[in-house]
């Protein structure tokens, strides 16, 4: 296949949107003291309060080893705070402090932008017929 033909693929094109987002993300989340990786944490935890951490590496589509290096972090900017204790088994719920609250709520707005940013010039129903899509796509590829 030549390099032309790849470049029109539908998933060579959904990995470069996905790693334009990202990149775009990243740059304008550093002023905010986040990466986009630590901001998917966050929103996971805005929706699952007290998620374990494996239940989080599955949200955030990271592995439990990246999961952890991420939650170190804003642990220690006191973003989350993780039970010393299992609520039940071996897992530690890790719920979100207000200063997370405070850094997700900017950051949503950031994220938010780039997002704008990215849809520029299509229509309502564009951005609606490509939402349904992608997640057409997720749904044929997931378990």
């Amino acid at each position: 296949m030549s390099q032309e033909a790849t470049v029109r693929r539908p998933g060579y094109l959904v990995k470069r949107v996905q790693q334009a987002f990202r990149q775009a993300c990243d740059e304008q989340l550093r002023p905010i003291g986040l990466s986009m990786a630590q901001y998917a944490v966050l929103a996971a935890l805005a929706e699952n309060p007290g998620a374990s951490s494996a239940e989080l590496a599955r949200q955030c589509f990271v592995t439990r080893q990246s999961l952890r290096d991420v939650l170190n972090g804003l642990r220690a900017a006191g973003l989350v705070a993780v039970a010393e204790e299992a609520s039940a088994g071996r897992a530690r719920p890790v719920r979100l402090t207000g200063p997370g609250e405070a850094h997700l709520e900017g950051a949503q707005r950031v994220v938010g932008e780039v997002e704008e940013r990215m849809l520029t010039g299509m229509s309502d129903a564009e951005r609606r017929r490509l939402a349904g899509l992608l997640r057409t796509c997720a749904e044929n590829l997931g378990p």
